[in-house]
């Protein structure tokens, strides 16, 4: 008797938690905010998803990654985010990095890159112990950028 094992790739990589990030900024794109998803996993599992909300809220702090970082701090119980990763469509901001800092993420894993006001450009630190990964799906979520100023201008 033969025995044939089968080993199966791990299907929870970067690219598909950041299909997730895409879906909720392709949520936003439909309510008129920019398109910016994110979502914050811990185990493979997704314990926060948010999206853009400053135009609904009238709050120029409600940016996807804030969103995210209040809801898996309440879903874990804790303000630190130790052993979590976020995937976010664009680049943080410097505020959003500010965050990411005092929150200790364990990772940040972000789609395109902002060259005007990202973080890496505009010198903001991240906490010293998280990662970070740039480019994974970085054409579609440019190219949803791209769609989404294409719509507002005449």
């Amino acid at each position: 008797m033969k025995l044939y094992f089968c080993f199966m790739e791990n299907p929870f990589t970067d690219a598909y938690f950041m299909k997730k990030a895409l879906q909720e900024a392709e949520t936003a794109f439909e309510k008129g905010e920019i398109p910016v998803g994110a979502v914050i996993v811990i185990d493979n599992k997704v314990i926060a998803r948010s999206h853009n909300l400053t135009e609904m809220l009238n709050d120029v702090t409600a940016h996807a990654e804030m969103q995210a970082i209040t809801s898996a701090a309440n879903f874990i119980g804790g303000k630190y985010l130790k052993g979590c990763t976020l995937y976010v469509t664009l680049e943080p901001c410097q505020m959003c990095a500010g965050a990411l800092y005092w929150s200790q993420i364990s990772k940040v894993v972000f789609g395109a890159s902002d060259e005007q006001r990202g973080f890496q450009k505009l010198g903001t630190q991240l906490h010293p112990k998280t990662q970070v990964v740039k480019g994974v799906l970085a054409q579609e979520a440019a190219d949803l950028m791209v769609r989404f100023f294409a719509s507002k201008r005449p």
